[in-house]
């Protein structure tokens, strides 16, 4: 049995951590910038309050609902979540990490009845993290997506759904739109439904190869899933990314160089973190630096940098991109966003150097190590 387990509004949940005063109460999240909403708990969704709604819009409207606004502060949601996951490893060896509110755990030969083993997790998480969880129970992953739905949305399932039997997913599919289905987007819904498929039970009596030839081979798979047959396994180790960007606004326009590079070195040494995790090493970055399209001296633009070496050291990565941004920033300029993209990665094990240019340094792959 796979077991979604599924942070309920994830970003206000851990601001609710440190403010339990706040259970209850609405709060949004806002972008890097303050410019737009992109979490909410669920009361603020009770507001009708959207997502992505453009701060300037709707602040009245948050204050005058007495809403908790805050700053997305994407550390310490990062954090949380690796704390979910551990605490989730003493239930199950075997845990794919989804997204940073989203994890899978594979329960196969558990012995205990599985409903309760669910609201043993949900109770456990709480207990040790306050973090409010839905968590699902089905044989495959997107019956038992269907069933975290369910869970979430069903007052009666409080927060755990098992759908371990065709009649029990089944009578799941009849009451499930098509667009809820997991991996069906608005545009792929809009498709099926000139099928005549509304419903999650009308796309799993579809004909997957018919489908197949219309739409791509996922849609043949999730057909597959929804009638309990494999074909999503779990991943423990994701496969490694073939790029790596880390790019945010600032805070408010910045004019000074020094502030500039200071953001941008925070942005390259987040994304050679990841690079490390994912035991990569990287040939060329690519840099952006933009300034405000409203602005009346408008100004964007990019450099492709080729490092010495196949790296992963931060210093090497971060003395490249702020020579990089130096050579981007224009004097007098706005300047909102600054990007940082590791383009050209490779996995460790072919890393291989310049016959007349030394390589990256075993002390320095040891640096790193401890700086980690």
């Amino acid at each position: 049995m796979l077991v979604p387990v599924d942070c309920n509004s994830c970003y206000a949940s851990c601001e609710q951590i440190f403010r339990p005063d706040l259970h209850g109460r609405p709060v949004v999240m806002l972008s890097n910038n303050d410019g737009f909403v992109v979490a909410r708990s669920k009361e603020a969704k009770l507001l009708g309050i959207g997502d992505l709604e453009p701060f300037f819009k709707i602040e009245q409207l948050l204050r005058a609902h007495q809403v908790a606004i805050f700053s997305s502060n994407y550390p310490l949601y990062g954090d949380i979540s690796y704390r979910v996951m551990t605490a989730l490893r003493e239930f199950g060896p075997n845990v794919e990490v989804y997204s940073i509110d989203e994890m899978f755990m594979d329960l196969h030969g558990l012995q205990e009845e599985r409903l309760d083993y669910g609201r043993k997790i949900r109770s456990t998480l709480w207990r040790d993290i306050r973090m409010s969880v839905g968590v699902g129970i089905a044989p495959r992953k997107t019956l038992a997506k269907l069933a975290n739905g369910a869970a979430k949305k069903i007052p009666k399932c409080d927060g755990g759904c098992a759908l371990d039997t065709p009649e029990k997913w089944q009578w799941m599919q009849r009451r499930t739109a098509v667009n809820d289905v997991w991996g069906m987007g608005r545009r792929l819904s809009k498709c099926l439904g000139d099928f005549g498929i509304q419903t999650a039970y009308d796309l799993a009596q579809a004909n997957p190869k018919i489908l197949r030839r219309h739409i791509n081979v996922n849609i043949e798979r999730t057909i597959e899933e929804l009638n309990g047959v494999p074909c999503l396994g779990l991943e423990e180790e994701p496969p490694a990314k073939k790029q790596i960007y880390c790019t945010r606004s600032f805070g408010e326009k910045l004019t000074d160089l020094q502030l500039i590079l200071r953001a941008a070195t925070l942005y390259a040494s987040r994304a050679a973190e990841k690079l490390r995790a994912q035991k990569s090493l990287v040939k060329s970055l690519h840099v952006f630096l933009h300034a405000s399209p409203h602005e009346p001296n408008y100004h964007s633009r990019s450099t492709v940098v080729q490092t010495p070496y196949p790296t992963d050291d931060t210093r090497v990565i971060v003395r490249l991109v702020r020579k990089a941004i130096a050579g981007l920033y224009r004097s007098g300029c706005r300047f909102m966003r600054a990007e940082v993209g590791l383009v050209e990665i490779i996995p460790c094990a072919l890393g291989q150097g310049d016959l007349f240019t030394p390589g990256q340094s075993a002390r320095a792959g040891e640096t790193m190590q401890a700086m980690d």
